[in-house]
């Protein structure tokens, strides 16, 4: 794949580093993305996610989800109780694993369900009221003769 030079980002802008850092993670080949457990990420509402992760086997009691670094940690581990089972064939993955996702600015984790096999993590983006856009009311100039009296 090809490199992408991040530096005229750098030089030109303030602030975005975070962008470019996070541009540069993605489009490296040296990290092995990994495939397990499988997810799907939709959109829900015009500020609203869901990541919704497949964990068959697994109980609520061993999945963790952690907020951390601007980012969603979601991992699991499952208890040692089958070394006395004997599987004649074994098609359902219960190892352990730990999936990281980048959450956006004022991007925050509204909840957790666990249902059917499945875990789905809610996320809402809360746009602060200074980033929102307002109307500015513009009023009529006083004409030069008034200021001067």
């Amino acid at each position: 794949m090809r490199g992408y030079d991040f530096a005229p980002l750098y030089r030109a802008t303030v602030g975005f580093d975070r962008i470019a850092d996070l541009m540069d993670r993605v489009l490296s080949t040296d990290v092995p993305q990994p495939s397990y457990p499988p997810y799907n990420i939709e959109k829900t509402a015009e500020n609203a996610y869901r990541i919704s992760i497949a964990v068959a086997g697994f109980t609520p009691e061993e999945l963790t989800v952690e907020v951390k670094d601007s980012a969603l940690h979601v991992s699991a581990r499952k208890a040692e109780d089958e070394a006395e089972r004997q599987f004649l064939h074994r098609g359902i993955a219960t190892r352990a694993f730990e999936r990281r996702f980048a959450l956006a600015d004022h991007v925050r984790v509204d909840g957790a369900t666990h249902e059917h096999g499945m875990l789905h993590i809610d996320l809402v983006r809360e746009m602060p009221e200074a980033l929102k856009p307002r109307r500015i009311a513009i009023t009529a100039s006083k004409p030069a003769a008034a200021i001067e009296a």
